[in-house]
């Protein structure tokens, strides 16, 4: 199903831009419990647009986090289960990634962030891995896509451990 090779405003209240529909929710179960996640449509429109999308494929599904790095960021959503993996669409076999999309509008500044995550040399390289950050982490603004933010469930964010599993992911519009 797709899993293939290879100074800012709080994040969580992100101004809205000429984007009319409210910011859906995406519902990650895990092992451990339940994160609620607010998709900042308005702010990375193709971001949000690609993450619902393998959403609604049921890509996440079952997947790991595979790095969980204490005081900085826990990341899951690699297809390999080791962070080398990148969305391989099922009809043409090819990698799909997403360029970069960053706003003044969002920082790193607050646990609970949720960006995409990338390969170091290509910032249009994002693809299917995301990362929650643990604590702030403004040195990664402007490299990073923001595409979310944790609306509760942090107290199981701070739990997640190395090979926990998504369980399901669902999206819902408010």
């Amino acid at each position: 199903m797709g899993r293939g090779k290879p100074g800012a405003t709080p994040v969580i209240g992100a101004p809205a831009s000429t984007e009319t529909r409210p910011d859906p929710l995406c519902i990650l179960e895990t092992q451990k419990g339940t994160i609620v996640i607010r998709l900042f449509r308005k702010q990375a429109p193709k971001t949000v647009a690609h993450f619902m999308q393998l959403v609604q494929q049921g890509f996440y599904n079952g997947l790991a986090f595979h790095r969980v790095e204490p005081g900085f960021v826990i990341q899951g959503g690699c297809p390999n289960g080791n962070g080398s993996g990148l969305y391989t669409d099922p009809k043409t076999n090819k990698a799909v990634m997403v360029p970069l999309e960053t706003s003044t509008t969002l920082s790193h500044n607050a646990p609970g962030v949720v960006a995409m995550a990338r390969f170091p040399k290509n910032p249009n390289s994002g693809s299917c891995q995301f990362y929650i950050t643990l604590q702030p982490q403004p040195r990664l603004d402007h490299q990073y896509s923001i595409f979310g933010g944790v609306l509760k469930g942090m107290d199981v964010v701070q739990k997640i451990q190395k090979d926990d599993k998504v369980t399901t992911v669902s999206l819902r519009e408010q």
